[in-house]
């Protein structure tokens, strides 16, 4: 049985919108190493689609955006390659490396966990939340990866998450006192 583990980037003042934060080339690091500990990658809609458009590579040349700085091809290679499961009622296709997952939450997530392999990586905020109500069922999620980041941006706080997955006194399991982005840390 493969694991499911959530990460989230947070602010010092609470925003989990990434394009508000400032990610640096550690971040990032951490970032692209985080995704390669899972075999597959478990998105919503909303997640997903930001996702594509920011890290897919341009068609037809395969070249990466203008705006990318050298240090974050690594992350882009890495998530680029991703399996990737997308938990969505209205998306017609998605050809993203990805598969579309519908009916159930709880089941499709229980029967991609019964799966074996290194885990699943679930990111963005919505589905983690519904993922978090799931907990006690056995198709929640099993770790949590919050990274700090010492910037501060306006944007959806964390806070709605955090508590959600607090309530479930998830303990995290991952290597802790990494120092991360400009001061932050995993916990």
């Amino acid at each position: 049985m493969r694991p499911l583990r959530y990460s989230i980037n947070v602010t010092l003042d609470g925003c989990c919108d990434h394009r508000e934060g400032i990610a640096d080339e550690e971040l990032h690091r951490h970032a692209a190493w985080n995704l390669d500990q899972s075999d597959a990658l478990l998105f919503g809609r909303v997640t997903y689609e930001m996702m594509e458009a920011a890290w897919r590579p341009q068609a037809p040349t395969g070249a990466w955006p203008d705006w990318m700085e050298p240090w974050m091809e690594p992350f882009a290679r890495t998530i680029d390659a991703a399996k990737k499961y997308v938990v969505s009622s209205t998306l017609d296709r998605a050809d993203w490396n990805a598969e579309i997952v519908r009916g159930d939450l709880g089941k499709a997530v229980e029967k991609l966990k019964q799966e074996s392999g290194k885990g699943l990586f679930v990111g963005g905020v919505k589905l983690p939340l519904a993922l978090a109500e799931l907990g006690l069922r056995g198709a929640g999620i099993d770790r949590r990866v919050r990274v700090r980041n010492a910037s501060q941006a306006s944007g959806p706080r964390a806070d709605v998450v955090r508590g959600a997955i607090e309530a479930y006194r998830l303990e995290a399991r991952e290597p802790a006192g990494a120092r991360l982005g400009r001061g932050g840390d995993a916990v």
